[in-house]
């Protein structure tokens, strides 16, 4: 449910968008080009974007490349958090996160119940925190990445949103790192 109040100011983010596969090319990327496309249709950065294999050591590489980075708030991930072999995305993720963000796969996975049934439950979409960034695993199909973005994400990254979003804790991500 949308709630976004029009008189508060809208504060861009800096997202960077990776898609975890070992078929995918730029050139055939389109959940990749769907995510990339919301993300600035909706006001925000597109930071960066990269294709990476389906090997949990380059994921997590990537992730604390991106993570280090200060110009990047949010990065988001498609592919690699099903249950097969390959799928390993949810395994790089734990060597980096923080702290987890549990109500977001929960959430994910209530809405895409709705849309696939009792398939959802092979999904291991998940959300944390890394160094003060936003981190957020998707899976791979072009409609999940619909349902992630258009469902939850659009909204928590919004900073208009009501009653709380994720962008006004920003300024706060760090505090035990700091002291």
């Amino acid at each position: 449910m949308s709630r976004i109040d029009e008189t508060r100011r809208f504060i861009p983010v800096s997202i960077a968008v990776a898609t975890i596969s070992d078929t995918r090319t730029m050139a055939n990327d389109t959940s990749g080009d769907t995510l990339a496309a919301r993300v600035t249709e909706a006001g925000h950065e597109l930071a960066a974007r990269a294709i990476v294999k389906d090997d949990a050591d380059l994921i997590e590489a990537q992730l604390r490349a991106w993570i280090a980075d200060p110009n990047v708030d949010v990065v988001i991930t498609t592919g690699g958090t099903g249950v097969t072999g390959r799928d390993v995305t949810p395994e790089a993720f734990q060597r980096v996160t923080e702290k987890t963000i549990e109500g977001f796969g929960e959430l994910f996975r209530m809405l895409s119940y709705a849309k696939i049934g009792t398939s959802t439950m092979q999904s291991r979409a998940l959300g944390g925190v890394a160094n003060g960034t936003y981190i957020f695993a998707l899976p791979g199909s072009t409609g999940a990445v619909k349902d992630g973005w258009d469902d939850i994400l659009r909204f928590q990254l919004d900073s208009r949103h009501r009653p709380c979003n994720l962008v006004e804790l920003m300024p706060r991500l760090k505090e035990r790192l700091a002291g």
